[in-house]
């Protein structure tokens, strides 16, 4: 399993957000985050990797471009998770969880369905919600059961954009641990675009922090971040320092004006 890109753009009609995207290979069991101020693309790559946004260029799955593969073969090997939550209607979370199953493996037997369902809920620790109805849980709550839809269908690329937005530190780690353990354990592929940058620090394998219609800077955490980038960026002052257990952390000193900040 790798994925890579190669001069990628992408953005919307009218109003391309990213061009000339190249991303090296990422092979199998590694944890890409995806940085930058709003509006650098995060999320516009995610859709364009997902194949439901406008993508430009070469993105290559297990040496295929995506743009040739049949939609049910793209539903089978990634899934998608993004930022807006699950609706609060009123099926139960078990159910919201189950119709994911269905959409991706309508042919999987009942049983099996079933079983990844529990190992999910356990692995997520969301049993208690199993049977509560969507429109009584918490953003936080239906943000978890997104992840879930995604997690059961065990797809070999992930792409999260933001799941981590409306949880508090619990099931913020929880959600990252979770990742990180199936990135190691299956092989799989997780590509999550997200604000804390002292989370990716800790759990992924490569930072591309994004930032005027490209890439500003790409490699591991400890050399793809420094004052400099921060700056380019974020228009901030911040250095990166080590905290007492050795993980790389990202002190904010003060926003820069915006004649200071340019990418």
């Amino acid at each position: 399993m790798s994925l890579s890109l190669e001069n990628v753009s992408a953005g919307y009609a009218g109003r391309p957000v990213l061009s000339g995207l190249d991303l090296a290979e990422v092979p199998s069991g590694s944890i890409v985050a995806l940085v930058g101020a709003n509006g650098a693309g995060k999320s516009t790559l995610l859709r364009g990797i997902a194949g439901l946004g406008e993508a430009k260029g070469r993105i290559v799955l297990d040496g295929q471009d995506i743009s040739e593969l049949p939609p049910e073969m793209l539903v089978g090997r990634i899934g998608y998770l993004p930022q807006a939550l699950p609706q609060g209607s009123s099926l139960i979370a078990y159910e919201a969880v189950m119709s994911a199953v269905r959409a991706a493996r309508p042919d999987s037997p009942r049983a099996g369905g079933a079983a990844a369902i529990e190992q999910v809920f356990d692995t997520l620790g969301l049993r208690d919600l199993a049977m509560r109805r969507l429109r009584e849980l918490s953003g936080g709550q239906r943000q978890m059961v997104g992840l879930a839809q995604v997690l059961v269908r065990k797809p070999r690329l992930l792409l999260l954009d933001e799941p981590t937005s409306a949880l508090d530190l619990r099931w913020q780690l929880t959600v990252l641990e979770t990742v990180r353990r199936m990135a190691d354990a299956e092989g799989a592929i997780c590509v999550i675009a997200i604000h804390d940058i002292n989370l990716a620090l800790r759990f992924c394998d490569r930072l591309v922090v994004l930032g005027g219609g490209g890439v500003l800077s790409s490699g591991p955490p400890a050399t793809a971040l420094d004052a400099d980038v921060l700056r380019r960026a974020y228009g901030i002052e911040a250095r990166v320092e080590a905290c007492s257990r050795g993980f790389a952390i990202v002190l904010a000193d003060h926003a820069l004006s915006l004649d200071h900040h340019s990418p």
